[in-house]
């Protein structure tokens, strides 16, 4: 007998890569701070943090090309750039571009499929998801939300599959739990990070 379903192991490593992931983000937070932006805070704010067109032309390009960059990096930003009006402000437009980011993913993915037919589950990129996906699906697309899995990655291959729109739109919602959740934690800990 198994000690734990395969589901819940499958949940329990995702939700600990998410924690650690979080945690590295802090982490770096952290060491950039001290042997970096402390020592010239003044070229860091005018070159980086002054530019917010610039950041959110990059977070939607990261958006739209499976997530190169985490959306936690843009909420330290946001956080250090504004007041907290600005903040929330912001936190909404991230989730809004990932939400979108997604769904214009998925029907991509359904774009592929349609053209290309079974030979896209071929693929050595698609085919790599097929397995998860069929053992998974609608927890997938959660623990893609919430964890570092690429969530666009994961829309498309679900568009590809032919997974239901409106289950994809059910379970996808639990992305903008990921950003209430992460931006809050953010916003907690970047108050003393910051000071």
């Amino acid at each position: 007998m198994k000690f734990l379903s395969e589901r819940k192991r499958f949940v329990i490593k995702y939700a600990l890569r998410a924690l650690l992931s979080f945690g590295l983000i802090i982490l770096g937070l952290l060491l950039f701070k001290h042997f970096v932006f402390d020592h010239d805070p003044e070229y860091w704010i005018e070159k980086f943090y002054g530019n917010s067109l610039m950041i959110h032309l990059i977070y939607v390009g990261s958006e739209l090309f499976f997530g190169l960059f985490p959306p936690e990096l843009f909420m330290l930003w946001a956080l250090k750039a504004g007041n907290t009006t600005s903040y929330v402000i912001n936190i909404i437009f991230f989730t809004a571009v990932s939400m979108g980011a997604g769904h214009l993913a998925y029907w991509g993915g359904r774009y592929l499929a349609k053209v290309f037919g079974n030979r896209i589950h071929n693929q050595k990129f698609i085919s790599k998801y097929l397995p998860v996906v069929k053992k998974f699906g609608g927890l997938l697309i959660i623990i893609a939300a919430f964890t570092p899995l690429p969530w666009a990655t994961i829309s498309l291959v679900m568009g590809t599959v032919g997974y239901d729109y409106r289950m994809f739109t059910l379970y996808s919602t639990s992305r903008i739990l990921r950003f209430i959740i992460y931006g809050f934690l953010i916003f907690q800990s970047g108050s003393f990070i910051f000071l």
